[in-house]
């Protein structure tokens, strides 16, 4: 079975007040708007939350273009592009307008910035990286008539939210490898959350964790092999579910929490652990978000052989029991998975209860791959190019689709 190095990625943006200029005639004498304001719900925002763009005083049934921009962490520059039509009011609003070409199809909030393409570079093969070592991105929305802009906005982008602790764990020090990420101080504390990334291997969801914790949730996000410290195994063999433990009562302990509230977060690969975390440990872990999941475990990677232990025996189990669960597990695939079928898994695994009778669910999402694994609204693609190439399956436009629709669905099971 083929191994995904999927990426997640973390994404900002940033749009200051409406910048007013006066357009004249464009091009063939057609006269465009000398006027546009360009208005936004949230000027800042998470990451990974959805906005309303509105744009008016245009003239009535003015073709104009809509566009964006951001700076990603190789100092590479993102482009999105929309040509749009103002209605008979002069006024455009994405949230209910499709455009007539650009870089995404039909109407959607936020195809500006989830279909944003980086200049000189293939986006199928390219994820888009914020900007490391700060807590928020910049996306730059602009509106041309014509040969000019006539608005435009910076929107912030948020992936640490202001007064979120961060502190970066080790084994030999923590009993535990992975990045932590706590609420503010005296903030409405939420359920902990425990992250647990694929066979890329080290840290691969702090992101998510950082966003989590924004949110009021304390998140860990768990290495488990590949980890720059000398703790974990250098590749996917042999990983004690003990381990996972730990991370789970460390994960408790740090937050003050009471055992036994958290949610376990796995995509891919980590979907084997944190099934197995949520049904050998109740009494640590109450429910299961996995996404791209396997239902049964899968050999080591990449030398196969045993992925998983418990009391030092291998954790052979084929498919993944989920019947000792006290909360619910949802299982989140694309219907056009390239790296293994997630979909026939995640249906599998919506087929089963909680001990206490609870059904799980799962969504299947056409045109996704493995890349459900992605958040919401930033820019993915869908093949990894890291020695073989790999298509990881789905489109673009499926995956971000399945991101938005998914992650407020993952975050309800967490409490929010």
């Amino acid at each position: 079975m083929r191994q995904s190095k999927v990426r997640t990625a973390s994404v900002v943006f940033a749009l200051p007040v409406a910048m007013l200029v006066a357009a004249g005639c464009g091009s063939g004498g057609v006269k465009h708007s000398e006027h546009a304001v360009l208005s936004v719900d949230r000027p800042v925002s998470l990451a990974d939350a959805p906005v309303r763009l509105r744009f008016t005083g245009l003239r009535p049934g003015e073709e104009v273009t809509a566009g964006s921009s951001a700076v990603d962490a190789r100092h590479r520059t993102w482009t999105g592009k929309a040509v749009l039509t103002a209605d008979k009011h002069g006024v455009i609003d994405l949230d209910r307008d499709a455009p007539k070409s650009g870089t995404y199809r039909g109407v959607d909030a936020m195809g500006l910035f989830w279909s944003m393409t980086p200049r000189g570079a293939d986006p199928v093969t390219s994820w888009f990286q914020p900007p490391k070592q700060t807590s928020s991105f910049s996306v730059r929305i602009t509106l041309r008539a014509g040969d000019r802009t006539v608005a435009a906005k910076t929107l912030t982008r948020t992936t640490v939210g202001r007064g979120v602790r961060h502190t970066t764990l080790t084994e030999a020090r923590d009993q535990v490898s992975g990045e932590l990420y706590l609420p503010p101080a005296g903030a409405r504390q939420g359920a902990p959350v425990l992250l647990l990334g694929g066979s890329e291997g080290g840290v691969s969801y702090s992101g998510r964790a950082a966003l989590l914790a924004s949110r009021g949730h304390p998140a860990l996000a768990v290495c488990y092999f590949g980890c720059q410290d000398d703790g974990p195994p250098k590749s996917l063999e042999r990983i004690p579910m003990e381990y996972f433990a730990t991370a789970a009562r460390v994960l408790d302990r740090r937050a003050g929490a009471a055992p036994g509230r958290t949610t376990v977060v796995g995509a891919s690969r980590g979907t084997e652990p944190a099934q197995l975390l949520v049904q050998d440990y109740p009494e640590l872990v109450r429910n299961a978000v996995v996404f791209a999941p396997s239902a049964r475990t899968s050999p080591g990677y990449p030398h196969g052989g045993v992925a998983w232990t418990k009391d030092g025996k291998p954790a052979e189990a084929a498919p993944i029991p989920l019947d000792n669960v006290r909360g619910s597990v949802l299982a989140v695939a694309g219907a056009d998975d390239k790296v293994w079928d997630s979909a026939t898994s995640a249906q599998l695994i919506a087929s089963g209860q909680s001990v206490t009778g609870v059904s799980y669910r799962a969504l299947v999402y056409p045109g996704a791959g493995h890349g459900v694994t992605n958040l919401p609204y930033f820019p993915s693609g869908t093949v990894v190019e890291s020695g073989a190439r790999e298509d990881l399956g789905g489109t673009r436009a499926g995956n971000a689709r399945a991101a938005e629709q998914s992650w407020p669905q993952a975050r309800k099971l967490m409490g929010d």
